[in-house]
């Protein structure tokens, strides 16, 4: 008969001779087939949900920044475009003073160097006396006859236009010239 401490022992789940004393779980009996077969299937599903998702967020990252540039761009071209004003003031005002005053001095300046300022940040003038008319880059206000330029160019700027790259951002209101009746047309003359 095992002594009180042995049978405590026991009881404990110790075996007498001091092996682990936790019992072992039983050997897992292999799945079937089929088993196999429902979990491979099952991780395609989770593996391709997975792979679904990133392809979903790198989606959203991309229209994000594409977003954020196309309202960074058109906060800057407001921004431009609202200086423009501001030429177009100085501009107005060194054309109502005659000759060279003290203002014209004090003016000029200021307008040059809020045309570097526009230069710097990609603005470029649009429209010029004797370039062609272009209406994807002009705006025709008035037509003047003249035979000092060639038919339908640029006689007159009467607001200048902007362009932003390859943009027009603001067209230029021209006067265009026309040749009088009967000079530079084919024919007798």
């Amino acid at each position: 008969m095992p002594s009180s401490h042995e049978s405590e022992q026991q009881g404990q789940g110790a075996s007498p001779r001091g092996d682990d004393p936790a019992p072992q779980p039983p050997e897992p009996t292999p799945p079937g087939d089929e088993a196999v077969e429902r979990l491979r299937g099952e991780v395609a599903q989770l593996d391709d949900r997975w792979r679904r998702a990133l392809a979903d967020l790198d989606n959203y990252r991309k229209r994000s920044a594409a977003e954020v540039e196309r309202r960074s761009g058109e906060a800057r071209e407001r921004l431009l475009t609202d200086w423009l004003e501001v030429v177009d003031s100085v501009e107005r005002a060194l054309r109502m003073r005659p000759g060279d005053s003290t203002e014209d001095e004090g003016l000029r300046p200021v307008l040059q160097q809020i045309e570097t300022l526009l230069q710097r940040h990609g603005l470029r003038r649009v429209g010029a006396v004797g370039e062609p008319f272009d209406p994807e880059r002009h705006d025709a206000i008035g037509v003047r006859e003249t035979d000092e330029l060639p038919d339908r160019a640029i006689a007159e700027v009467a607001r200048s236009g902007w362009a932003l790259g390859d943009r027009v951002l603001r067209p230029a209101q021209v006067l265009v010239a026309r040749h009088p009746a009967g000079v530079g047309q084919s024919g007798a003359e």
